[in-house]
């Protein structure tokens, strides 16, 4: 496991001596926080991907042709090979 010092040198950080003790014991509680979780036995524990009992109200996903290619195209200013055409935008 990292130190605070290793996080203040990767984030290159220029702390005061009172900033870098004040900061230190800060970061330490947080990971001593992270630890009592650790130790909690979670074997067989399904994940909660959220707290809320809601469901998908969104339409069935069904994929259909709304509009031909000929129809797509018929309104094109310019068009080549079954595609419109756009003038060159990277020289």
């Amino acid at each position: 496991m990292r130190s605070f010092s290793d996080y203040e040198n990767m984030a290159m950080l220029d702390l005061s001596d009172a900033e870098r003790a004040r900061l230190k014991e800060r970061f330490d509680e947080i990971v001593a926080g992270f630890s009592a979780l650790d130790a909690i036995d979670v074997e067989g524990v399904k994940p909660l991907v959220s707290v809320l009992d809601l469901q998908n109200i969104l339409r069935e996903d069904i994929a259909h042709k709304t509009f031909t290619r000929e129809k797509m195209l018929s309104s094109a200013p310019e068009q080549y090979g079954g595609y419109f055409q756009i003038p060159k935008t990277i020289g």
